[in-house]
């Protein structure tokens, strides 16, 4: 079995209004039940970074990535699977309908756009790696305000 952490992709997609897409995980998944996430997952075998965010980003909202604006981040971590992830999180814009996304039946259940002062909402229901999507949140509308984007 490999030792290497499994690779993963992260979209925090923007909003022309400069809020994020979330969206909660269904209380049926086995990583992170009922709990608020970005839009991404693993790698499979030979994808690179960009075409797992732009594959997922389709996957999971229906919507494509029009332009990717800058890294967030690199995070590792231990889901409550008990698996090691190295995740690569990205802010990007998207081309579709922003009010209607098409997530993806039985893995999400809700979603919602979020401003700087709503990150404490992404806690909830996390019991492994506590803060851990809300600080990657934080980084992501820090760069946004450094960049102007």
């Amino acid at each position: 079995m490999s030792t290497e952490p499994l690779r993963c992709a992260g979209a925090l997609i923007v909003a022309p209004d400069g809020r994020l897409f979330f969206q909660r995980r269904s209380p049926l998944r086995r990583l992170f039940p009922n709990c608020w996430d970005i839009v991404g997952g693993h790698l499979e075998p030979g994808e690179t970074v960009e075409e797992a965010l732009r594959r997922e980003v389709t996957e999971e909202t229906g919507w494509r990535v029009s332009e990717v604006l800058a890294q967030v981040g690199e995070y590792h971590y231990v889901g409550d699977d008990g698996l090691a992830r190295a995740e690569s999180d990205w802010l990007v814009r998207v081309d579709g309908d922003l009010a209607a996304p098409v997530l993806e039946a039985g893995k999400h259940t809700e979603y919602r756009w979020l401003g700087p002062d709503d990150v404490d909402l992404l806690d909830e229901h996390r019991d492994v790696n506590d803060g851990l999507i809300r600080q990657i949140a934080e980084r992501a509308f820090s760069i946004l305000r450094a960049t102007g984007s």
